[in-house]
This record gives C-alpha cells, sequence and structure tokens, in this order.
C-alpha cells in the first residue's frame, strides 16, 4: 500500500502531492490493479490534513479512470501507467542510486540535489523539443 507524504516546499497543493504520487506508483509498478488506496480517514490521520483535500484528489484519480470508489469499502486501482519501457527500471534505478551517492560524497544535501536534477531534466526536455 502507498504512503502518502507532503512536501511543503514543493509548490504542489496538497490534493495535487496525494494526485502525483498515486501516479507515481502507478507509473513504476508499486501499484497494481485491485490495489486499495489508503482510506480517508487514515491519511487524514498520518497527515493532518482536510478530508476534502483526499477526496479532491481520489475524485481526480477516479475521473481519470485510474482509480474507482466503492462506498463503504474503499478506493481501488483500476488501471496502471507501467509503460513497456518497465523492463529497463530497474537497471536505471540502480544508476541513479549510483549518481545520488556520488552526489552526496560531493557534499550535495537534499534540496541541492533536487534542483540539480530538475533544473538539468528541464534543459534537457527543452533541447529534446528544438
Amino acid at each position: 500500500m502507498i504512503e502518502f507524504h507532503l512536501d511543503a516546499r514543493s509548490g504542489l497543493s496538497p490534493y495535487q502531492q496525494l494526485v502525483q504520487q498515486v501516479r507515481h506508483a502507478l507509473r513504476l509498478g508499486l501499484l497494481a490493479e485491485g490495489d486499495q488506496l489508503p482510506k480517508v480517514k487514515d491519511v487524514v490521520a498520518s497527515l493532518a490534513i482536510n478530508p476534502n483535500t483526499v477526496l479532491k484528489a481520489y475524485r481526480e484519480l477516479e475521473h481519470e479512470g485510474l482509480v474507482a470508489a466503492k462506498p463503504g469499502v474503499g478506493t481501488f486501482v483500476t488501471r496502471t501507467l507501467v509503460s513497456a519501457s518497465f523492463a529497463a527500471h530497474a537497471a536505471l534505478r540502480q544508476d541513479l542510486k549510483r549518481w545520488l551517492a556520488k552526489a552526496r560524497r560531493a557534499g550535495l544535501d537534499d534540496e541541492s540535489i533536487e534542483a540539480l536534477f530538475l533544473t538539468t531534466f528541464r534543459s534537457q526536455a527543452r533541447e529534446d523539443i528544438a
């Protein structure tokens, strides 16, 4: 089961963070069809957020056809976002772990690593479009 977390520095609203985390889990194969998302009351208790925030996130995911709510039972995954490239994830994850270790040895903290990754990622995406 997915365990949600919130990052006040992300620039995304709490409901958007929840949606993004579910999408990521679906894309990485961490959630599969039939898996149950955490109950709203459990998310509210663990994150100290308004139930409407969680409901809004779950409704958006349901609107996208990724989950379905079963009243009185819970919210369940109806499809995943795993792509054909999923087989390459393990090797890429190992490469990324090595890169992260190298960045830490170079003295970068989490925020610096994230900034370096995001700016490089966005720069590369712009180059790919051009």
